[in-house]
């Protein structure tokens, strides 16, 4: 019996020291899950406040180009600085195209802060286009954008001419239904 009694009192003793083991291994496993929550839910705190930094300064952006562009169309000196234009430009279709610059740009700062989608954007863009004088600003800009290979404001800017094109080439005049608009 007493050999029974010392081999239960090893078992036990292993017994205790495995179960303290398994309760050490879990619950540093429990600390270590937490720390990563919490590391997750700081990281997704730190990513929403970079989106909306983006958004203020985008708008911070629009603003600023705004206040240029209202400087210059209420200046036709000022204008001039701004005439990069292919085409020669009266003072008036200076203003204008100006004018057309910020309408379409207003339309690509609402896309890239999210107010629009690509589809949405597509059909404002349709709508805006059917304006002779916004369409002969496209053209004369040309050069402008092929210098914006590779970016977002470039591959919108593609988008744009595609559309235009298919609107030259169409059939009908129902405008409103030309074109495919992009895959988001």
């Amino acid at each position: 019996m007493g050999t029974w009694k010392i081999g239960q009192r090893g078992l036990d003793a292993a017994a205790v020291a495995g179960l303290g083991m398994a309760m050490g291994v879990l619950a540093t496993a429990a600390t270590q899950r937490h720390t990563l929550e919490s590391l997750r839910a700081r990281l997704e705190r730190l990513e929403q406040q970079a989106h909306a930094q983006r958004h203020a300064n985008l708008a911070s952006q629009q603003r600023q180009h705004w206040e240029l562009l209202s400087k210059a169309i209420d200046d036709p000196e000022l204008a001039e600085v701004l005439d990069v234009f292919e085409v020669p430009a009266s003072p008036v279709r200076r203003r204008q195209y100006l004018y057309a610059n910020a309408l379409y740009t207003n339309l690509l700062f609402y896309y890239r802060i999210g107010n629009l989608t690509k589809d949405e954007f597509f059909k404002r863009v349709r709508g805006t286009f059917q304006n002779p004088i916004v369409r002969e600003y496209w053209y004369a800009t040309a050069q402008q954008r092929a210098s914006i290979a590779d970016t977002e404001e470039a591959e919108l800017g593609l988008t744009v001419d595609d559309l235009l094109r298919q609107l030259e080439e169409a059939d009908t005049e129902e405008w409103w239904v030309v074109g495919e608009p992009p895959a988001e």
